[in-house]
């Protein structure tokens, strides 16, 4: 539009209409006499301001975006946090689990020998008085224990108290050099005395150089005099080597021992010896032997060599 005489006069005009337009609706009020012209207004360019702001939109969303980015920063690093947690947490389950598993274990032997018992834990490895193969448990005289009891856990012997103190006692591994347990054959109730090699299995010498025994025999603590320092009938291991027999007064035999010494954790103490001795009712039950499948062979002659004899029968004819 051009600047000249007729166009400042109707701006200043158009202007003059707009004040007196906003005078009338600012004393009008809700009844305001160009409420009506408004609602026309509006139905008229909502529909463009619509289209301008979803072209304004994803800018305010992308504005968004960065200012909330630091809430899911916060929010990714709380559910990381939680995941650790929950991992920990199963771990920790699974530990529980495995303890679960040897507690009932100790309690069925218990059960079996009828054994009275005092629950502990591993709290430590070796000692401070110079055994080679010694742990040291959570339980001391202020909970009963007195030198000279058996431990035992889920899987047999463990060893015996050494040394006690008000909340902690010494335990000697029945694999140490120093260890010695008398034990009976399972079955044949041949006796003898094994003693702890180390890492290598207990060496036993039975009292009868002529005793029969076979690979796979079973052997249980045979007890002492007052039930200390060892209840009887508690497993101790399984015989995997026979020494020939030279004529010697004893027989000298190797056994596994049921517990793995390095993997002690929920132990417990005999506190109560049984009133009679359990014999072999505490060791496990044998596990059946697997059965050798047996293959017949039906050999079914060919068509060919049926063929082939009636000819050869047909010739001779």
């Amino acid at each position: 539009m051009r600047d000249t005489k007729e166009s400042r006069l109707l701006l200043v005009l158009l202007i003059a209409i707009a004040f007196a337009l906003i005078t009338v609706d600012i004393r009008g009020g809700r009844n305001s006499p160009v409420d009506g012209a408004r609602q026309a207004a509006a139905a008229v360019f909502g529909p463009i301001e619509n289209g301008m702001s979803t072209v304004v939109d994803p800018v305010g969303n992308a504005v968004s975006a960065v200012r909330d980015s630091g809430e899911r920063h916060d929010r990714l690093a709380r559910l990381e946090k939680q995941n650790a947690t929950l991992k920990a947490k199963l771990g920790s389950d699974d530990r529980n689990r495995s303890r679960l598993t040897q507690l009932e274990k100790m309690l069925n032997v218990a059960a079996e020998g009828q054994y009275g018992i005092k629950g502990a834990q591993v709290i430590a490895i070796g000692s401070a008085q110079g055994f080679s193969w010694t742990v040291t448990i959570d339980v001391g005289y202020n909970d009963g224990i007195k030198r000279d009891m058996t431990v035992l856990n889920g899987n047999g012997l463990v060893g015996r108290v050494t040394t006690v103190g008000p909340d902690a006692s010494t335990v000697l591994l029945a694999n140490d050099p120093d260890f010695t347990v008398g034990t009976r054959m399972e079955g044949s109730d041949e006796l003898g005395f094994a003693s702890g090699q180390g890492d290598r299995p207990l060496r036993v010498e039975l009292l009868d150089s002529k005793a029969e025994v076979k690979k796979g025999d079973r052997l249980v603590t045979f007890g002492s005099q007052g039930d200390k320092p060892f209840v009887p009938g508690v497993p101790v291991g399984t015989v995997t080597r026979v020494d020939p027999s030279n004529g010697g007064l004893t027989r000298t035999l190797y056994v596994t021992p049921f517990v793995s010494f390095t993997k002690l954790d929920i132990v417990g103490v005999v506190v109560e010896a049984p009133k009679k001795d359990p014999r072999d009712t505490v060791l496990p039950a044998k596990p059946r032997p697997t059965p050798t499948p047996t293959v017949t062979v039906t050999v079914t002659p060919s068509a060919d060599a049926s063929a082939n004899a009636s000819d050869t029968t047909g010739e001779q004819q």
